[in-house]
Protein backbone atom coordinates (compact mmCIF):
# COMPACT_ATOMS: atom_id res chain seq x y z
CA UNK A 1 0.00 0.00 0.00
CA UNK A 2 1.46 3.35 -1.09
CA UNK A 3 0.34 6.93 -1.48
CA UNK A 4 0.41 6.35 -5.23
CA UNK A 5 -2.20 3.59 -4.86
CA UNK A 6 -4.30 5.77 -2.58
CA UNK A 7 -4.12 8.71 -4.98
CA UNK A 8 -5.06 6.45 -7.89
CA UNK A 9 -8.11 5.08 -6.06
CA UNK A 10 -9.22 8.59 -5.09
CA UNK A 11 -8.71 9.87 -8.63
CA UNK A 12 -10.62 7.12 -10.44
CA UNK A 13 -13.34 7.37 -7.78
CA UNK A 14 -14.18 10.79 -9.24
CA UNK A 15 -15.74 8.93 -12.17
CA UNK A 16 -18.71 8.21 -9.91
CA UNK A 17 -19.79 11.85 -9.46
CA UNK A 18 -19.06 12.58 -13.11
CA UNK A 19 -21.33 9.76 -14.25
CA UNK A 20 -24.05 10.88 -11.84
CA UNK A 21 -24.09 14.51 -13.03
CA UNK A 22 -26.90 14.09 -15.62
CA UNK A 23 -29.94 14.34 -13.33
CA UNK A 24 -32.31 12.78 -15.81
CA UNK A 25 -30.43 9.46 -15.78
CA UNK A 26 -30.55 9.03 -11.97
CA UNK A 27 -27.36 6.92 -11.98
CA UNK A 28 -26.07 6.24 -8.43
CA UNK A 29 -22.55 7.51 -7.77
CA UNK A 30 -21.38 4.03 -6.77
CA UNK A 31 -21.96 2.73 -10.30
CA UNK A 32 -19.19 4.95 -11.64
CA UNK A 33 -16.93 4.04 -8.74
CA UNK A 34 -17.46 0.32 -9.38
CA UNK A 35 -16.76 0.83 -13.08
CA UNK A 36 -13.55 2.71 -12.27
CA UNK A 37 -12.44 -0.08 -9.96
CA UNK A 38 -13.16 -2.67 -12.63
CA UNK A 39 -10.95 -0.73 -15.05
CA UNK A 40 -7.90 -0.69 -12.75
CA UNK A 41 -8.36 -4.09 -11.11
CA UNK A 42 -8.38 -7.75 -12.06
CA UNK A 43 -10.64 -7.23 -15.08
CA UNK A 44 -8.86 -4.19 -16.45
CA UNK A 45 -5.27 -3.01 -16.36
CA UNK A 46 -4.28 -4.54 -13.03
CA UNK A 47 -2.94 -1.26 -11.64
CA UNK A 48 -3.84 -2.15 -8.04
CA UNK A 49 -3.85 -5.37 -6.06
CA UNK A 50 -7.20 -5.68 -4.21
CA UNK A 51 -5.80 -8.48 -2.05
CA UNK A 52 -3.15 -6.19 -0.52
CA UNK A 53 -3.76 -6.30 3.23
CA UNK A 54 -3.79 -2.58 4.05
CA UNK A 55 -5.94 -1.65 1.07
CA UNK A 56 -8.34 -4.46 1.86
CA UNK A 57 -8.64 -3.33 5.50
CA UNK A 58 -9.28 0.29 4.52
CA UNK A 59 -11.97 -0.97 2.18
CA UNK A 60 -13.61 -2.87 5.04
CA UNK A 61 -13.60 0.32 7.12
CA UNK A 62 -15.32 2.01 4.20
CA UNK A 63 -17.77 -0.90 4.02
CA UNK A 64 -18.72 -0.41 7.67
CA UNK A 65 -19.19 3.33 7.16
CA UNK A 66 -21.23 2.83 3.98
CA UNK A 67 -23.59 0.45 5.79
CA UNK A 68 -23.77 2.85 8.76
CA UNK A 69 -24.82 5.70 6.47
CA UNK A 70 -27.32 3.41 4.73
CA UNK A 71 -28.86 2.49 8.08
CA UNK A 72 -28.99 6.10 9.21
CA UNK A 73 -30.91 6.99 6.04
CA UNK A 74 -33.75 4.54 6.71
CA UNK A 75 -36.69 6.88 7.46
CA UNK A 76 -37.62 5.38 10.83
CA UNK A 77 -38.82 8.72 12.22
CA UNK A 78 -40.64 9.74 9.03
CA UNK A 79 -44.34 10.16 9.96
CA UNK A 80 -45.27 9.08 6.43
CA UNK A 81 -44.25 5.53 7.33
CA UNK A 82 -47.35 5.13 9.47
CA UNK A 83 -49.67 6.03 6.58
CA UNK A 84 -49.14 2.81 4.68
CA UNK A 85 -47.36 0.65 7.26
CA UNK A 86 -49.81 -2.26 7.15
CA UNK A 87 -50.01 -2.33 3.35
CA UNK A 88 -46.26 -1.87 2.90
CA UNK A 89 -45.41 -4.60 5.41
CA UNK A 90 -47.86 -7.01 3.76
CA UNK A 91 -46.32 -6.33 0.36
CA UNK A 92 -42.80 -6.82 1.71
CA UNK A 93 -43.82 -10.22 3.08
CA UNK A 94 -45.54 -11.15 -0.19
CA UNK A 95 -42.46 -10.16 -2.18
CA UNK A 96 -40.32 -12.29 0.13
CA UNK A 97 -42.51 -15.35 -0.44
CA UNK A 98 -42.53 -14.87 -4.20
CA UNK A 99 -38.76 -14.30 -4.19
CA UNK A 100 -38.31 -17.60 -2.35
CA UNK A 101 -40.23 -19.47 -5.05
CA UNK A 102 -38.39 -17.74 -7.90
CA UNK A 103 -35.11 -18.18 -6.03
CA UNK A 104 -35.77 -21.92 -5.82
CA UNK A 105 -36.25 -22.05 -9.61
CA UNK A 106 -33.09 -20.04 -10.28
CA UNK A 107 -31.10 -22.06 -7.77
CA UNK A 108 -32.20 -25.33 -9.34
CA UNK A 109 -30.90 -24.17 -12.71
CA UNK A 110 -27.36 -23.27 -11.59
CA UNK A 111 -24.47 -24.93 -9.81
CA UNK A 112 -23.69 -24.39 -6.98
CA UNK A 113 -27.26 -23.75 -5.80
CA UNK A 114 -27.82 -20.79 -3.47
CA UNK A 115 -31.56 -20.77 -2.81
CA UNK A 116 -31.43 -18.55 0.27
CA UNK A 117 -28.98 -16.09 -1.26
CA UNK A 118 -30.94 -15.70 -4.49
CA UNK A 119 -34.21 -15.28 -2.61
CA UNK A 120 -32.75 -12.55 -0.40
CA UNK A 121 -31.24 -10.77 -3.40
CA UNK A 122 -34.53 -10.68 -5.30
CA UNK A 123 -36.58 -9.70 -2.24
CA UNK A 124 -34.32 -6.80 -1.27
CA UNK A 125 -34.85 -3.12 -1.87
CA UNK A 126 -32.24 -0.40 -1.53
CA UNK A 127 -33.38 2.56 0.53
CA UNK A 128 -30.16 4.38 -0.41
CA UNK A 129 -31.16 4.26 -4.09
CA UNK A 130 -34.93 4.67 -3.77
CA UNK A 131 -35.23 7.32 -1.05
CA UNK A 132 -33.56 10.15 -3.05
CA UNK A 133 -36.05 9.48 -5.84
CA UNK A 134 -38.98 9.45 -3.43
CA UNK A 135 -37.79 12.60 -1.64
CA UNK A 136 -37.44 14.46 -4.94
CA UNK A 137 -41.09 13.76 -5.73
CA UNK A 138 -43.81 16.21 -4.76
CA UNK A 139 -46.61 13.65 -4.91
CA UNK A 140 -48.24 12.26 -1.75
CA UNK A 141 -50.23 9.42 -3.26
CA UNK A 142 -51.26 6.45 -1.07
CA UNK A 143 -49.22 4.17 -3.29
CA UNK A 144 -46.07 6.13 -2.59
CA UNK A 145 -46.74 6.23 1.14
CA UNK A 146 -47.08 2.43 1.26
CA UNK A 147 -43.80 2.15 -0.64
CA UNK A 148 -41.78 3.71 2.18
CA UNK A 149 -42.38 1.03 4.85
CA UNK A 150 -42.09 -1.67 2.19
CA UNK A 151 -38.56 -0.71 1.17
CA UNK A 152 -37.51 0.08 4.76
CA UNK A 153 -38.57 -3.39 5.98
CA UNK A 154 -37.13 -5.18 2.96
CA UNK A 155 -33.80 -3.36 3.27
CA UNK A 156 -33.47 -4.02 7.01
CA UNK A 157 -34.61 -7.65 7.00
CA UNK A 158 -32.51 -8.68 3.99
CA UNK A 159 -29.37 -7.14 5.48
CA UNK A 160 -29.95 -9.04 8.72
CA UNK A 161 -30.68 -12.33 6.94
CA UNK A 162 -27.93 -12.13 4.30
CA UNK A 163 -25.03 -13.35 6.50
CA UNK A 164 -27.14 -16.37 7.50
CA UNK A 165 -28.00 -17.51 3.98
CA UNK A 166 -24.76 -16.84 2.17
CA UNK A 167 -22.96 -19.69 3.91
CA UNK A 168 -25.59 -22.12 5.36
CA UNK A 169 -23.08 -24.50 7.07
CA UNK A 170 -21.99 -21.55 9.23
CA UNK A 171 -25.50 -20.23 9.74
CA UNK A 172 -25.69 -21.09 13.44
CA UNK A 173 -22.51 -19.24 14.52
CA UNK A 174 -23.51 -16.37 12.22
CA UNK A 175 -26.99 -16.29 13.78
CA UNK A 176 -25.59 -16.19 17.32
CA UNK A 177 -23.09 -13.51 16.36
CA UNK A 178 -25.77 -11.50 14.55
CA UNK A 179 -28.06 -11.71 17.58
CA UNK A 180 -25.23 -10.45 19.78
CA UNK A 181 -24.50 -7.53 17.46
CA UNK A 182 -28.20 -6.62 17.25
CA UNK A 183 -28.54 -6.76 21.03
CA UNK A 184 -25.54 -4.49 21.56
CA UNK A 185 -26.81 -2.08 18.89
CA UNK A 186 -30.16 -1.99 20.72
CA UNK A 187 -28.33 -1.30 23.99
CA UNK A 188 -26.44 1.55 22.32
CA UNK A 189 -29.77 2.98 21.17
CA UNK A 190 -31.16 2.85 24.72
CA UNK A 191 -28.09 4.59 26.16
CA UNK A 192 -27.97 7.27 23.46
CA UNK A 193 -31.72 7.80 23.77
CA UNK A 194 -31.27 8.35 27.52
CA UNK A 195 -28.55 10.92 26.85
CA UNK A 196 -30.86 12.60 24.34
CA UNK A 197 -33.78 12.80 26.79
CA UNK A 198 -31.63 14.13 29.64
CA UNK A 199 -30.14 16.80 27.38
CA UNK A 200 -26.55 15.57 27.70
CA UNK A 201 -26.35 14.88 23.99
CA UNK A 202 -27.40 18.46 23.15
CA UNK A 203 -24.84 19.89 25.56
CA UNK A 204 -22.07 17.79 23.98
CA UNK A 205 -23.25 18.90 20.56
CA UNK A 206 -23.15 22.57 21.62
CA UNK A 207 -19.65 22.36 23.08
CA UNK A 208 -18.39 20.37 20.09
CA UNK A 209 -19.80 22.86 17.59
CA UNK A 210 -18.64 25.91 19.57
CA UNK A 211 -15.06 24.71 20.06
CA UNK A 212 -14.83 22.68 16.82
CA UNK A 213 -13.91 19.45 18.62
CA UNK A 214 -15.90 16.96 16.49
CA UNK A 215 -16.73 15.04 19.66
CA UNK A 216 -19.88 13.48 18.20
CA UNK A 217 -18.01 12.16 15.19
CA UNK A 218 -15.28 10.70 17.39
CA UNK A 219 -17.76 9.01 19.73
CA UNK A 220 -19.79 7.58 16.85
CA UNK A 221 -16.66 6.21 15.20
CA UNK A 222 -15.63 4.60 18.49
CA UNK A 223 -19.04 2.93 18.80
CA UNK A 224 -19.09 1.89 15.14
CA UNK A 225 -15.62 0.36 15.15
CA UNK A 226 -16.26 -1.27 18.52
CA UNK A 227 -19.44 -2.86 17.16
CA UNK A 228 -17.54 -3.94 14.04
CA UNK A 229 -14.86 -5.54 16.21
CA UNK A 230 -17.58 -7.40 18.11
CA UNK A 231 -19.02 -8.61 14.80
CA UNK A 232 -15.65 -9.95 13.68
CA UNK A 233 -15.05 -11.79 16.96
CA UNK A 234 -18.55 -13.30 17.03
CA UNK A 235 -18.43 -14.48 13.38
CA UNK A 236 -21.07 -11.94 12.38
CA UNK A 237 -20.82 -9.39 9.58
CA UNK A 238 -19.32 -5.92 9.66
CA UNK A 239 -22.21 -5.06 7.36
CA UNK A 240 -24.71 -5.82 10.13
CA UNK A 241 -22.70 -3.85 12.68
CA UNK A 242 -22.68 -0.76 10.50
CA UNK A 243 -26.31 -1.03 9.48
CA UNK A 244 -27.53 -1.78 13.01
CA UNK A 245 -25.71 1.20 14.48
CA UNK A 246 -27.04 3.36 11.64
CA UNK A 247 -30.60 2.31 12.49
CA UNK A 248 -30.00 3.22 16.14
CA UNK A 249 -28.84 6.71 15.13
CA UNK A 250 -31.77 7.07 12.71
CA UNK A 251 -34.24 6.14 15.46
CA UNK A 252 -32.84 8.86 17.72
CA UNK A 253 -32.37 11.48 15.03
CA UNK A 254 -29.02 12.29 13.48
CA UNK A 255 -27.81 15.88 14.11
CA UNK A 256 -27.14 17.79 10.91
CA UNK A 257 -23.58 18.58 11.97
CA UNK A 258 -22.83 14.88 12.52
CA UNK A 259 -24.52 13.99 9.23
CA UNK A 260 -22.27 16.43 7.38
CA UNK A 261 -19.16 15.09 9.08
CA UNK A 262 -20.07 11.48 8.29
CA UNK A 263 -20.94 12.48 4.74
CA UNK A 264 -17.50 13.99 4.33
CA UNK A 265 -15.52 11.04 5.67
CA UNK A 266 -17.68 8.40 3.96
CA UNK A 267 -18.64 9.91 0.62
CA UNK A 268 -15.41 11.85 0.26
CA UNK A 269 -12.87 9.13 1.05
CA UNK A 270 -13.59 5.71 2.52
CA UNK A 271 -16.86 5.02 0.69
CA UNK A 272 -15.41 5.57 -2.80
CA UNK A 273 -12.30 3.64 -1.76
CA UNK A 274 -14.50 0.67 -0.83
CA UNK A 275 -16.45 0.66 -4.08
CA UNK A 276 -13.30 1.11 -6.19
CA UNK A 277 -11.72 -1.79 -4.28
CA UNK A 278 -14.84 -3.90 -4.79
CA UNK A 279 -14.86 -3.19 -8.52
CA UNK A 280 -11.16 -4.03 -8.70
CA UNK A 281 -11.85 -7.33 -6.90
CA UNK A 282 -14.39 -8.42 -9.51
CA UNK A 283 -13.07 -10.52 -12.36
CA UNK A 284 -15.58 -9.89 -15.14
CA UNK A 285 -13.51 -12.02 -17.46
CA UNK A 286 -14.98 -14.96 -15.58
CA UNK A 287 -18.31 -14.09 -17.16
CA UNK A 288 -16.75 -14.76 -20.55
CA UNK A 289 -15.40 -18.07 -19.32
CA UNK A 290 -18.75 -18.93 -17.71
CA UNK A 291 -21.54 -17.58 -19.95
CA UNK A 292 -24.11 -19.22 -17.70
CA UNK A 293 -23.20 -16.62 -15.06
CA UNK A 294 -24.41 -13.89 -17.41
CA UNK A 295 -27.73 -15.70 -17.60
CA UNK A 296 -27.71 -15.95 -13.81
CA UNK A 297 -27.21 -12.20 -13.43
CA UNK A 298 -30.03 -11.42 -15.84
CA UNK A 299 -32.26 -13.95 -14.09
CA UNK A 300 -31.59 -12.33 -10.70
CA UNK A 301 -32.22 -8.83 -12.05
CA UNK A 302 -35.38 -9.56 -14.00
CA UNK A 303 -36.55 -11.94 -11.26
CA UNK A 304 -36.37 -9.10 -8.73
CA UNK A 305 -38.30 -6.83 -11.09
CA UNK A 306 -40.92 -9.54 -11.64
CA UNK A 307 -41.58 -10.34 -7.97
CA UNK A 308 -41.86 -6.67 -7.07
CA UNK A 309 -43.93 -5.88 -10.14
CA UNK A 310 -46.37 -8.63 -9.17
CA UNK A 311 -47.56 -6.34 -6.37
CA UNK A 312 -49.70 -4.75 -9.07
CA UNK A 313 -52.20 -7.43 -8.05
CA UNK A 314 -52.45 -5.73 -4.65
CA UNK A 315 -53.12 -2.32 -6.18
CA UNK A 316 -49.57 -1.00 -6.30
CA UNK A 317 -48.75 0.83 -9.55
CA UNK A 318 -46.36 -1.14 -11.75
CA UNK A 319 -43.92 1.78 -11.81
CA UNK A 320 -43.68 1.83 -8.02
CA UNK A 321 -43.19 -1.92 -7.98
CA UNK A 322 -40.27 -1.65 -10.39
CA UNK A 323 -38.88 1.22 -8.34
CA UNK A 324 -39.05 -0.95 -5.20
CA UNK A 325 -36.97 -3.61 -6.99
CA UNK A 326 -33.94 -1.31 -7.15
CA UNK A 327 -31.16 -2.91 -5.13
CA UNK A 328 -27.55 -2.13 -4.45
CA UNK A 329 -26.53 -2.50 -0.81
CA UNK A 330 -27.53 -6.15 -0.40
CA UNK A 331 -25.97 -7.38 -3.70
CA UNK A 332 -22.75 -5.47 -3.01
CA UNK A 333 -22.66 -6.86 0.52
CA UNK A 334 -23.29 -10.37 -0.81
CA UNK A 335 -20.32 -10.08 -3.16
CA UNK A 336 -18.10 -8.76 -0.35
CA UNK A 337 -19.12 -11.49 2.11
CA UNK A 338 -18.94 -14.14 -0.58
CA UNK A 339 -15.41 -13.10 -1.49
CA UNK A 340 -14.36 -13.23 2.16
CA UNK A 341 -15.85 -16.68 2.77
CA UNK A 342 -15.03 -18.11 -0.67
CA UNK A 343 -18.51 -19.59 -1.17
CA UNK A 344 -19.25 -17.98 -4.54
CA UNK A 345 -18.52 -19.82 -7.77
CA UNK A 346 -16.26 -18.26 -10.43
CA UNK A 347 -18.20 -15.46 -12.08
CA UNK A 348 -21.00 -15.53 -9.51
CA UNK A 349 -19.95 -12.28 -7.86
CA UNK A 350 -19.99 -10.31 -11.13
CA UNK A 351 -23.30 -11.98 -11.97
CA UNK A 352 -24.82 -10.66 -8.74
CA UNK A 353 -23.58 -7.15 -9.55
CA UNK A 354 -25.01 -7.50 -13.08
CA UNK A 355 -28.40 -8.37 -11.59
CA UNK A 356 -28.28 -5.26 -9.39
CA UNK A 357 -27.43 -3.06 -12.38
CA UNK A 358 -30.46 -4.44 -14.23
CA UNK A 359 -32.77 -3.41 -11.38
CA UNK A 360 -31.21 0.06 -11.13
CA UNK A 361 -31.58 0.62 -14.88
CA UNK A 362 -35.24 -0.43 -14.71
CA UNK A 363 -35.86 1.78 -11.67
CA UNK A 364 -34.24 4.78 -13.40
CA UNK A 365 -36.70 4.42 -16.26
CA UNK A 366 -39.71 3.72 -14.05
CA UNK A 367 -38.95 6.57 -11.65
CA UNK A 368 -39.62 9.17 -14.32
CA UNK A 369 -43.22 8.06 -14.33
CA UNK A 370 -43.82 6.49 -10.91
CA UNK A 371 -42.42 9.39 -8.90
CA UNK A 372 -44.57 11.93 -10.74
CA UNK A 373 -47.85 10.23 -11.48
CA UNK A 374 -50.62 9.76 -8.92
CA UNK A 375 -51.56 6.17 -8.14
Amino acid sequence: MTFETLALCAAVGLFGPLLALPRGLRIPVVIGELAAGIAIGYTGFGLIDPSEQTLSFLAQVGFALVMFVAGSQVPIRDPRLRVGLRTGAARAVAVGLLATMVGWAVSAAFDPPHLGLYAVLMASSSAAVIMPIVQSSSTTTPGLMALLPQIALADAVCIVVLPLVIDPPRALPAALGSATVIAVAALIFVVLRHFDITGLRRRIHHVSAQRKLAIELRLNLVLLFGLAALAVHTHASVMLAGFGFGLAIAAIGEPRRLAKQLFAITEGFLGPLYFVWLGASLDLRALGDHPDMIVLGLALGFGAIAVHGTMRLTGQPVGLGILAAAQLGVPVSAVTLGAQSGVLAPGEGPAIVLGALVTIAAAAVASRFAARRPA
